[in-house]
């Protein structure tokens, strides 16, 4: 456990994804919501190619609606779609279909909110040991503010803030890979902006990166 953390590394044979609370009735609020969906959905495509394990929660789905259509969990078991009121991804019923896979010690997490149940997944992950991979092209909040600051924050937990071309690609390691072409379908078409970095700031950043080099 104590390499992934200490290299970034997102591997094949000891990942997980962690699938939060992307459901119905958050759609008219979530920012970007269409977008976090695309990512999301690029994601769990690449598990079924890569056969990686996924594990889906549905905040209080009763009253919240169920995970959303665009989304094809169909390969995830059904033991895997966990219903719950915590905030945290990490119930007790999740703690177990951890433990059935212990050499999984690296989480791959993305859905919504990134400050509320994603936060506290993320820190609950954290105190269990795990290394975290926070998709921030994957999550998203009602307010950019609590989004962005997020983010900050799951740093200072010690996740990984991190793109979901990013995780794909260090799963592939490389194009020799068998399923790399098939990986790489996913993504050859850009997703829309998420909200993430606003282009006029990266813009600014980098003459002012420039400049300071000069």
């Amino acid at each position: 456990m104590s390499s992934s953390m200490s290299s970034g590394e997102v591997n094949e044979e000891s990942c997980i994804f962690f699938v939060c609370d992307i459901q119905e009735r958050f759609r008219p609020a979530i920012s970007h919501f269409n977008e976090i969906v695309e990512t999301a959905s690029r994601l769990l495509k690449a598990s079924k190619i890569l056969n990686i394990p996924v594990i889906v929660t549905e905040q209080y789905p009763e009253k919240l609606g169920s995970t959303v259509k665009e989304l094809d969990i169909s390969h995830v078991p059904p033991e895997n779609v966990i219903p719950k009121q915590d905030f945290t991804m990490l119930t007790e019923e999740v703690k177990q279909r951890l433990r059935d896979m212990p050499t999984r010690n690296t989480v791959v997490l993305f859905g919504i909110e990134s400050h509320i149940c994603v936060e506290q997944t993320a820190v609950h992950l954290r105190q269990e040991g795990y290394s975290v991979h926070v998709v921030a092209d994957g999550s998203s909040s009602r307010s950019p503010e609590d989004r962005l600051l997020a983010y900050e924050r799951h740093r200072q937990y010690g996740c990984l803030v991190t793109t979901h071309e990013t995780v794909l690609f260090w799963l592939l390691k490389s194009n020799k890979h068998p399923n790399f072409k098939e990986v790489q379908k996913l993504i050859l078409k850009p997703n829309k902006p998420t909200g993430v970095v606003d282009p006029r700031l990266w813009t600014v950043h980098s003459l002012r990166s420039e400049n300071n080099a000069e």
